[in-house]
């Protein structure tokens, strides 16, 4: 049956955000004196919303030294979020196009919900979103399947016609949670491996791929 909605994550999906939210991470952590991270491991603490990110890359602290992490956190973020991230290739091309076909497209992401807005109107001010959903007070995170029945509250569409589309673990069992085919992508921050385990429905290694599956 044809798509009539593709759901995107948002970090490592449409967007390469990792260096960005490294330096903030890093920041946080010097500033209340603990130990930095390289870039490059940063891909394995992401995925799962800011705490996790902190409890990550800080296992000692404590959950008040977290709170204290994640204040220093956003208020840096938010005024960096856009200075190194940037779309992947062919992303701004498959959104514009599934538009033209008239398929509606939303965003599901563990990120705070204003730095999600900030983000998606500054890389995509021209593609409109039927729903942008970040990390909201009270809703749990990914795999968590309420992010995609609140995107469904706001574009009402059949399980059958959506389709989910992420980069790691987090977003295939979110997707099989909510009941809905999904499709992993491999350009983002997790390994291939991690979208078989996790029995995605198709993997892709080029964004142009997904539109055989809408």
């Amino acid at each position: 049956m044809s798509k009539k909605l593709v759901i995107f994550d948002l970090d490592g999906t449409l967007l390469n955000t990792i260096n960005d939210l490294g330096v903030s991470c890093n920041y946080a952590l010097e500033h209340l004196g603990y130990p930095t991270h390289s870039l490059t491991a940063y891909p394995f603490m992401v995925g799962n919303g800011v705490r996790r990110l902190i409890e990550r890359a800080q296992p000692d602290a404590s959950p008040e030294e977290v709170e204290k992490l994640m204040a220093v956190f956003k208020e840096h973020y938010d005024k960096h979020n856009t200075d190194t991230s940037k779309p992947y290739d062919e992303i701004p091309e498959l959104l514009r196009e599934l538009t033209n076909r008239g398929i509606a497209v939303a965003v599901a992401s563990n990120k705070y919900q204003e730095a999600v807005n900030k983000i998606i109107n500054h890389f995509f001010p021209d593609i409109p979103f039927v729903s942008v959903q970040g990390q909201i007070e009270g809703r749990s995170v990914k795999p968590d399947p309420s992010i995609v029945f609140a995107i469904l509250n706001d574009h009402p569409t059949p399980k059958s016609e959506v389709l989910y589309v992420g980069d790691s673990a987090v977003d295939i069992n979110t997707a099989r949670r909510a009941c809905v085919e999904n499709v992993g992508v491999t350009w983002g921050f997790s390994p291939v491996s991690h979208l078989r385990k996790a029995f995605a429905d198709h993997i892709v290694s080029t964004p142009s791929e997904i539109l055989n599956f809408v």
